[in-house]
């Protein structure tokens, strides 16, 4: 794809015409790329071009594989580091399975997190599996309150590069150095963060990332990645296997055609991160459309797309500076993200207050962890200073007074 100014980007989201749409935190809006990308493909399956089936299998695979190349520029790994999965749930499930873990070992989360990060080690309670929760200091996530509650049983740190309800950015440099230090598996949930601002596994190594297509990737359509760094993928074990797995030189169609075949035999299995996709029939459709949305960020550049949302968030928040509402957002230059919260008092009242804007096709939404959250303002590349002019009106014609 060419590159690409933020005007013409917003051409691709024709939802625009009739609504602002400030929720790409919840669930974003698709570019016409993306599902026109997956219109290409489902008339290829309605027809199918190809002279055999088996090409025509072939020739979707190969459709979806463009997905891997397009995650691994977006964070700055290598191809053969990211796997395709369902969803943040998918790649999280994966991880929490493919740690080796035995019983006394012990995870440490943020209070802040979205319930997804804990669940998958919720479920490994019954193995034995402990977990250390880290309480928030106003809406931080301090490292240093983190680096006090690891212990010598500590074996993982799951945290969100961006907390959903406040969209506090995390220090994911001092958190991966002193998880090296100690031996701690750093496993980042990014979903709230990829694709409005800029994460180089390079610069900023963790071991493990997940991040679901549906929301900043502008990707709602079931498909997102999985990153392992490649030094520490021998120590994984991967929970599932299926035929695509396997390793075959010569090809399926020829392997499928030789009558000595059989179901087991010594297959070489992947060593990369394939390794951890189903290894099956896959989400075709998902990738493709994931792949396009990627391209399209890709055009934009992620370093202007941060500064395109850090100038749209600025803005906001001077703006609500002459409402009476709370920032609950913190302020750090460094910790902010395309997430701006603010909160008009209590919840019932934030509440009222979203469903007014809502009446107004301002959409927005309420969120809260551990008592930290309120209404929550989502600023992404195809927003622009008209859409928060808009917004900032609405509340002042609507707010309701404090609680």
């Amino acid at each position: 794809m060419k590159p690409m100014d933020f005007e013409s980007a917003r051409e691709q989201f024709p939802a625009l015409r009739d609504k602002v749409f400030l929720d790409a935190a919840c669930v974003s809006l698709a570019p016409r790329a993306a599902t026109e990308a997956i219109q290409e493909f489902l008339t290829m399956a309605l027809e199918c071009p190809a002279r055999s089936s088996t090409l025509h299998h072939i020739a979707m695979d190969e459709m979806r594989s463009r997905a891997r190349p397009a995650a691994a520029r977006l964070i700055h790994a290598r191809e053969d580091e990211i796997a395709l999965v369902e969803s943040t749930t998918h790649g999280l499930s994966l991880a929490a399975q493919a740690i080796p873990l035995g019983t006394g070992d012990r995870v440490l989360l943020s209070d802040l997190e979205f319930i997804e990060v804990a669940t998958p080690w919720l479920q490994m309670r019954e193995r034995g599996i402990a977990i250390d929760l880290v309480p928030n200091r106003d809406g931080v996530v301090r490292p240093e309150d983190i680096a006090e509650r690891m212990t010598p049983r500590t074996r993982v740190l799951a945290i969100s590069s961006v907390q959903w309800s406040n969209g506090y950015r995390s220090d994911l440099g001092s958190l991966g150095a002193l998880c090296r230090e100690r031996g701690i598996w750093l496993v980042v949930d990014a979903i709230q963060q990829l694709g409005a601002f800029p994460l180089d596994v390079q610069a900023t190594p963790v071991d493990i990332l997940v991040c679901g297509g549906h929301k900043w990737l502008n990707a709602p359509f079931g498909c997102g990645i999985l990153y392992i760094r490649s030094e520490r993928m021998p120590e994984l074990r991967p929970p599932m296997a299926g035929y695509l797995s396997v390793e075959m030189p010569r090809g399926w169609g020829e392997y499928f055609q030789t009558p000595s075949i059989s179901p087991v035999g010594d297959f070489k299995f992947f060593h990369d991160a394939k390794r951890f996709e189903t290894g099956g029939t896959a989400n075709y459709g998902g990738a493709i459309g994931l792949a396009a949305s990627i391209e399209l960020i890709h055009a934009l550049g992620t370093a202007k797309i941060a500064e395109h949302i850090c100038q749209l968030t600025d803005h906001l928040i001077a703006g609500l500076r002459t409402l009476s509402v709370e920032q609950v957002t913190p302020p750090q230059p460094e910790h902010r993200s395309g997430i701006v919260t603010f909160s008009a008092g209590s919840a019932a009242n934030n509440c009222a207050l979203m469903e007014r804007l809502l009446d107004q096709k301002i959409l927005v939404s309420v969120r809260y962890t551990s008592n930290v959250g309120g209404v929550r303002v989502s600023c992404h590349f195809y927003n622009n200073l008209d859409d928060l002019d808009r917004l900032l009106n609405a509340l002042e014609s609507c707010r309701s007074p404090r609680a």
